[in-house]
C-alpha cells in the first residue's frame, strides 16, 4: 500500500507541475514578448527572498525527487505484482485484459522519460535547438516547430498523446488509491479524468501545431 501511496503523491506533484507548465505554454498566444516576460519571471520568484533562479531550482528538485519516487514505486509494484502471479496464463491470448491505457503504462512510462530528456535538451538547456539562445523562448519555439522540422512536431504530439494516456490511467489509479473512489463515483471519476487528460493534451499540442501551421 505504501508505493501505491508514493506513487499516487508523486503522480499528484508531476501533474501539478503538467497543469502549470501548459498553462504557461499558452502564453505564446498572446505573442513573443508575453512568453519571454513570463519565462523571466519564473526566475524571479520570490526575490530577494530566495535568489536568482532560487525558486525554479526548488521546483527542479521537487520534481526530480517525485520522477525518481514514481519510478521506482512503479519497478516495485511491477515486480511485486509479477512475483505473486508465477503461473503463465493458459490458451491463446496471454495479455491481461484491460484498457489501452493500463496495458500500455510501462512503455508509455519509457517513451515520456525518452521525451523529458530531449525536450530539455532541446527547449531548456538549448543544446539540440536550432536557435537555443537563453530566455528567448518565443524564438527558440518558432525554430523548433518551424514546418521544415515537421518531424520535430511529429515526435511532440506522439510523445504529448503518450503523456495523456498516461495521465488518464494514472489519475484514475491515484484516486483510487487515495480512497476518492466507491461504486458510485468509479465512472463520474473516470470520466473526470479522461476529460482532464484530454484537455491536458490538446493544451500541451496547441503550441507546437500552432507553430508548424502558422498560427503563431
Amino acid at each position: 500500500m505504501l508505493l501505491k501511496v508514493v506513487m499516487a503523491v508523486s503522480g499528484a506533484f508531476l501533474l501539478l507541475y503538467l497543469v502549470l507548465h501548459m498553462v504557461g505554454n499558452l502564453k505564446i498566444f498572446l505573442g513573443g514578448p508575453a512568453l519571454d516576460e513570463y519565462a523571466g519571471w519564473l526566475r524571479t520568484i520570490l526575490e530577494p527572498a530566495l535568489p536568482y533562479e532560487g525558486m525554479l531550482w526548488v521546483v527542479r528538485v521537487v520534481l526530480a525527487v517525485s520522477v525518481v519516487a514514481h519510478i521506482v514505486s512503479a519497478v516495485l509494484l511491477t515486480l511485486r505484482a509479477r512475483r505473486a502471479r508465477p503461473v503463465k496464463y493458459v490458451g491463446g491470448n496471454h495479455q491481461v485484459k484491460g484498457s489501452y491505457a493500463a496495458r500500455t503504462m510501462r512503455w508509455g512510462g519509457v517513451i515520456i522519460a525518452l521525451f523529458v530528456v530531449y525536450h530539455l535538451l532541446d527547449l531548456t538547456t538549448g543544446t539540440l535547438n536550432p536557435n537555443g539562445v537563453h530566455l528567448h523562448v518565443y524564438a527558440n519555439v518558432a525554430a523548433d516547430f518551424a514546418p521544415s522540422r515537421w518531424y520535430v512536431t511529429l515526435f511532440y504530439v506522439l510523445a504529448v498523446v503518450a503523456v495523456g494516456f498516461h495521465v488518464r490511467h494514472g489519475l484514475w489509479s491515484g484516486l483510487q488509491t487515495l480512497g476518492a473512489s466507491n461504486n458510485r463515483r468509479e465512472r463520474p471519476l473516470k470520466i473526470v479524468s479522461t476529460v482532464f487528460a484530454v484537455v491536458l493534451t490538446v493544451g500541451f499540442l496547441s503550441v507546437p501545431l500552432a507553430v508548424t501551421f502558422g498560427v503563431v
